[in-house]
């Protein structure tokens, strides 16, 4: 099946309940919100009728729980991939909102100096490299069908810029990853032939927003 069309959707995680609004990044503990598992079972809705022979996940929580209907409607275990993981960060526990968080503090400038690498975290071609290796792992374990993996926000935005090729530091407002969104790399044998995307909770994630804006209002 040398040159099969094979899908490998990274699939991020939905809302996460986190009152304390902290950058949890990877501190256990953090599971779905309701409306975050509202999210998970939309993406699985839209997943269900695809032909999907792996489902995987990073280690955390909020992800394992993000797979549950996806495995299940595929009457499939979920793997666990730790390349899938968050990626790390120096600011992890704080919060980073404006005014009131520790990018207001000069002590932690320092961590601030290399945007490129970046200093205040994991470096992106480490996380660009996990990432594509379970991608391709993903890829030989679905060849000729389609498989899911569960990670997070930065991991998933990073692997996509390496494989189209474009620079890994960027400006993370301009990411396209919303929660509980697929960006499907599409495969001709080993050849990534497109990158799609798609926000099948789309409609939660403006209702979690709007919650947002009033909590703040």
């Amino acid at each position: 099946m040398s040159g099969a069309k094979t899908i490998v959707h990274l699939l991020r995680h939905g809302e996460v309940h986190n009152p304390d609004g902290i950058l949890y990044g990877r501190i256990p503990g953090f599971g779905l919100s309701e409306l975050g598992r509202e999210m998970a079972v939309a993406a699985a809705e839209k997943l269900a009728v695809r032909d999907i022979v792996h489902v995987g996940a990073s280690p955390l929580q909020r992800a394992q729980e993000t797979a549950e209907p996806i495995a299940a409607s595929h009457r499939m275990d979920t793997v666990t991939h730790d390349g899938l993981i968050e990626a790390g960060n120096s600011f992890e526990g704080l919060r980073i909102g404006v005014g009131d968080g520790a990018l207001r503090h000069p002590k932690y400038w320092w961590r601030l100096r290399d945007p490129f690498r970046p200093s205040w975290g994991e470096a992106y071609t480490d996380i660009a490299r996990r990432m594509m290796d379970a991608v391709e792992n993903a890829r030989l374990a679905a060849e000729g069908a389609e498989a899911v993996l569960v990670s997070h926000q930065l991991p998933i935005w990073t692997a996509r810029r390496f494989a189209e090729r474009k620079r890994l530091w960027h400006d993370p407002r301009n990411r396209e990853c919303g929660l509980a969104s697929l960006t499907s790399f599409v495969y001709e044998g080993a050849k990534l032939d497109r990158v799609e995307y798609s926000e099948p909770a789309a409609h939660l994630v403006l209702k979690s927003e709007s919650a947002k804006r009033a909590k703040g209002a």
